[in-house]
This record gives C-alpha cells, structure tokens and sequence, in this order.
C-alpha cells in the first residue's frame, strides 16, 4: 500500500514565535497560542491575510487596515473557528473597522527580531475577529525557524518512498516557501487549510489508496488525528496541549525526527 505523511507547519515543523496583540487594552503578548485562545472564547475567527508581512513597514503605521485591506485588494482566510461563519460576514466585518491600524500588526517585528535574529520562515499576519462585537480583537505577527532534525526527517521519509505532505492554517505563500525550502512537490503543500480541510486531504489520500500518518500540534489538526491511519502528536514546542488533542493521538513525540521509528 502507498503511504503519506501529512505535516502541521507551525510548532511541528518550524519552531513557532508569535506576537499577539489585544486591542482593546494595548497589550503585546508572547506566550498565548491564538488556536487555544479561540477555541475557550466562543465568537472568534482566525483570519489569515494573504500578504507579504514584511510590506506593512513600509505603509503609514496609522494606516487602517481596512483601507489596505481594499488599496491593496489583500485576500484572506479563515483559518480557525468553533463557530459557523462564511468569508463575506468576516470580509464586511474587515472594511468596516475604524479603529485598527497597520502598527497594531508591526508593533511585533522588533520582538520577533530579537527571538529570531536571522529569521527563515514568516509565517504572516493574522487578526482575530470578534464576531459578536463585530471587530477586530487581536492582531498576530508570526516567525519561525526549521526545528532541528526537520530536513533530515523529510529525506529519509522521502527516502523510503514515502509521500510528503504539509497542511497548515498559516498563509499560502508561507507554505510554498517551505515546500521549496524542504524540496516537497509544490502540489503537496496546501496554505491557510481549516481544520475540515486538513481532515478532507486525509480523506482524498486516502481513497486513493494511501495510508496516511498526520503529524500536528494543535487544535485544529484534531478531525485529521481522528480520521488519519496514524496520528502524531509533537511537543517539541512545548506548549500546553489540549486535553481534546491528547485523548484523539497514537503516538507522543518530543523531536520530530522520532516519527521515523513509527511504523505504519
């Protein structure tokens, strides 16, 4: 039978930083998961803007970012929910906002530099609506680095005739930048997937036949936990994982690279 492994991105593959901004109190955290975050707060929307991060410093930091939002026609999508929501209820929601600007967004990069002076992947920006209020709450700013061992992992994977997949919330462009990075088939690589979406990529590989491990950390891999042949759950961000997580895993890894002893 063929195989697949299908990869989370963030805190699976790459060692995960994030800046997240509350709005409404002007405060910076660093030690929040935005995943968690949502799912113990009924009402919020992860959104993932479609755009180079990396471009907002050179807009007016008092910029709104709804007026960006149409000047530069940004997509976005919605990566994580526990509710019901379709993308024009969140798109009204964007250019309706008068309050939030670019340097809600930029108000992180100086924190990220110093984490990862040399940065290899950014992950993007993210806001996180607030669909009862009907705003903006938080802004994210997001960075990593290739945990050690990643490469490696990928290769001998690869090696042993094994197909690579990724599957992540993180932003399109993100993603195709590390499928380049780890030499993964580029139509192997899918951006900005919800947690149904990662669950629908485990499902079409496997009625083509394939037997498929999923390889995450979070919240939102837990419909592909559930359906995959074989679920790994990795820690090597050592965050605190939900309960929910633990109970829908087979295996526990601490480095990634220790996937390669699992049979399937």
């Amino acid at each position: 039978m063929k195989k697949a492994v299908v990869f989370d991105n963030s805190g699976t593959l790459l060692e995960r930083y994030r800046v997240i901004k509350d709005i409404e109190n002007n405060i910076l955290f660093t030690n929040i998961n935005s995943l968690d975050l949502i799912n113990s707060h009924e009402g919020l929307v992860l959104v993932v803007l479609q755009f180079d991060t990396s471009y907002f410093v050179n807009i007016p930091q008092n910029s709104l970012i709804s007026d960006v939002v149409k000047k530069y026609n940004i997509d976005f999508d919605i990566s994580f929910t526990t509710i019901e929501v379709n993308k024009n209820e969140i798109k009204k929601i964007i250019e309706n906002d008068k309050k939030v600007t670019i340097k809600e967004i930029t108000d992180g990069f100086n924190i990220l530099k110093k984490k990862i002076p040399k940065i290899e992947i950014c992950n993007g920006s993210a806001l996180i609506i607030d669909i009862k209020s009907k705003s903006i709450s938080f802004t994210i700013t997001s960075a990593g680095r290739l945990f050690k061992g990643v490469k490696y992992t990928i290769n001998t994977l690869k090696n042993r005739g094994i197909e690579i997949y990724i599957a992540s919330g993180d932003r399109k462009g993100t993603i195709k930048t590390l499928a380049s990075i780890l030499n993964i088939n580029n139509k192997n690589a899918f951006g900005s997937v919800n947690t149904k979406g990662k669950y629908e990529i485990i499902n079409k590989l496997q009625k083509n036949n394939f037997k498929v491990m999923m390889v995450g950390d979070g919240i939102n891999d837990i419909l592909a936990f559930k359906n995959a042949d074989v679920s790994v759950l990795t820690v090597q961000q050592k965050e605190e994982v939900s309960t929910k997580l633990l109970n829908k895993t087979d295996f526990i890894v601490e480095e990634i690279s220790e996937i390669l002893d699992i049979n399937f």
